[in-house]
């Protein structure tokens, strides 16, 4: 079981849709693949229509009461399942802060590590308890960054963070909402690019991917042919490439 958390400190960057994609894409290519929504506002889950069987899974998950196994739901895709995001999920910190343990996520994934190839985590934005649980679980941190000045601040404050960890090998970053008419797009991206953590291929910003909460799908799913789901493909075979 190979275990991929999609993080940024910074909110806004494409990394649901990412997620969602790369998921839906792992599980098509024959790998059994996990989804796991582990940020609060729960849009991957909205993207897969999955809706938890009950309030509280996570906080119950988390106290024991409930096994991993129990919250772990179905799609509409071959290959492919979820633990969506209930309303516990805010809580999360405080109940792992509780627990005083960045294991915990690990030991439970653990109890299904023959039952998955790949498990993807879709990570609320923030360094937290939470979020050191998910470094310390993840074989690769994937981090989606729109190339701005600002971005490059955010992508030296993780790299400093995981750093500290001990976990800087795991980092491998990608290019999101790139507009490549912008001159400092293209600047951003030529200097990030010489720190070698960034993969060739990006997503640009294109409408197909705003698409993705009107179809309830990945772009993929609902739109094979266009450029976006192109674009995700490629992408996708570099993080393949570069993982394996």
């Amino acid at each position: 079981m190979f275990i991929v958390s999609l993080y940024n400190l910074k909110g806004g960057v494409g990394k649901t849709a990412s997620c969602v994609n790369f998921a839906y894409m792992s599980a098509r290519d024959g790998y059994r693949t996990l989804l796991w929504d582990l940020d609060p506002q729960g849009a991957a889950s909205f993207y897969y229509k999955a809706h938890p069987s009950h309030k509280n899974n996570v906080k119950k998950l988390l106290e024991n009461e409930i096994e991993i196994q129990d919250i772990i739901m179905e799609t509409d895709y071959e290959n492919l399942h979820i633990i969506p995001a209930d309303t516990s999920a805010r809580k999360m910190d405080i109940l792992l802060d509780h627990h005083a343990s960045k294991k915990q996520l690990k030991t439970l994934l653990k109890k299904i590590a023959y039952d998955y190839d790949f498990v993807l985590f879709d990570c609320p934005p923030g360094f937290s308890i939470l979020a050191d649980n998910i470094f310390h679980a993840s074989n690769a941190v994937l981090m989606p960054v729109i190339p701005t000045t600002l971005s490059i601040r955010t992508y030296e404050q993780v790299k400093e963070h995981l750093a500290e960890k001990g976990d800087i090998d795991k980092l491998m970053c990608f290019f999101t909402m790139v507009d490549m008419r912008k001159s400092m797009h293209s600047d951003v991206m030529q200097q990030l690019y010489k720190d070698k953590k960034f993969f060739e291929h990006y997503i640009p910003n294109l409408s197909d991917i705003e698409k993705m909460g009107i179809y309830n799908a990945p772009v993929p799913a609902f739109a094979p042919s266009s450029y976006a789901a192109i674009c995700y493909n490629a992408l996708w075979q570099e993080i393949k490439e570069g993982i394996f």
